[in-house]
């Protein structure tokens, strides 16, 4: 894929993305998480990008909640006709910063991000979870591949469109 060209997408915290074509997405996580899904038979893919773990609350579930951002994504995935032993994830985020005390909602974000795709038997193919940095990552949906860059500082331009 030439990663100059028009199919590329800017995730937003608290959205999802899915695309039947190649397509680069691109987003920033520090304590919220991005899922990335990739259909190895169809190429086929998706990320959703979560801040918090979990909403029990319907009426105010959105994609800014690990419960839902995780089930919807698989949700989309399906509907799309991906078969769920062809579709692999790939986790990233879960940061907290330096001298913060535990509990680490980034902690707890992974956690439901690896529960939830347990439970709908999503394979998880590589994880880059916690610690003290933040992560700009650029997701491959035509190849399933993942480049993670580790950041020291995620500053306010880094959650804008190049």
């Amino acid at each position: 894929m030439n990663l100059t060209d028009g199919n590329q997408y800017y995730l937003d915290p608290g959205y999802i993305y899915f695309s039947q074509r190649a397509a680069a997405v691109r987003t920033v996580v520090g304590s919220g998480v991005a899922v990335c899904l990739w259909d190895r038979a169809l190429k086929y893919g998706g990320v959703s990008h979560f801040v918090a773990p979990i909403i029990l609350e319907p009426s105010k579930a959105t994609p800014r909640y690990g419960n839902v951002a995780t089930a919807a994504l698989v949700q989309i995935m399906d509907d799309s006709g991906c078969r769920r032993n062809d579709v692999v994830a790939q986790i990233v985020g879960g940061g907290f910063p330096e001298n913060e005390p535990p509990p680490h909602i980034g902690d707890d974000n992974a956690r439901v991000a690896r529960e939830v795709l347990s439970r709908k038997g999503i394979a998880i193919l590589s994880e880059d979870i916690g610690g003290h940095l933040g992560r700009k990552i650029l997701f491959d949906i035509g190849t399933g591949q993942l480049a993670v860059l580790k950041v020291h500082k995620i500053r306010d331009t880094d959650w804008h469109r190049l």
